[in-house]
């Protein structure tokens, strides 16, 4: 398991859509396989999951993407998982997946 945990200042959605895009136009076998939004008084939280095949070891590998935004406070959290084969060997799997996220965040900061 990889994660990346970090907080900026900006619209709520403009973040969820770089944050969408960044990860769509990371390669052609990343997928967005549900996602869930909603709005409780000011605050804002969207939950996004991705898959991803990985040749290199045959496997798939998920993408846990949490925004909460109140105002223009912003906490992200991007958790990834699976990837793995025999005793959890990942080849960087989830690590991969998560630092599309970092990447994203550091450019929109």
């Amino acid at each position: 398991m990889a994660k990346y945990e970090n907080t900026l200042t900006g619209e709520f959605e403009k973040v969820v859509k770089r944050l969408e895009t960044d990860i769509g136009n990371s390669g052609i076998s990343m997928n967005l396989v549900d996602e869930s939004n909603y709005t409780i008084g000011t605050t804002k939280i969207a939950v996004l999951v991705y898959d991803k095949y990985f040749m290199r070891n045959g496997n798939r590998a998920s993408l846990s993407l949490t925004v909460v935004g109140d105002s223009s406070n912003i906490f992200i959290s991007a958790i990834g998982a699976g990837g793995g084969s025999l005793f959890k060997f990942t080849l960087g799997a989830e690590d991969d997946m998560v630092e599309i996220v970092k990447k994203s965040v550091e450019q929109m900061k």
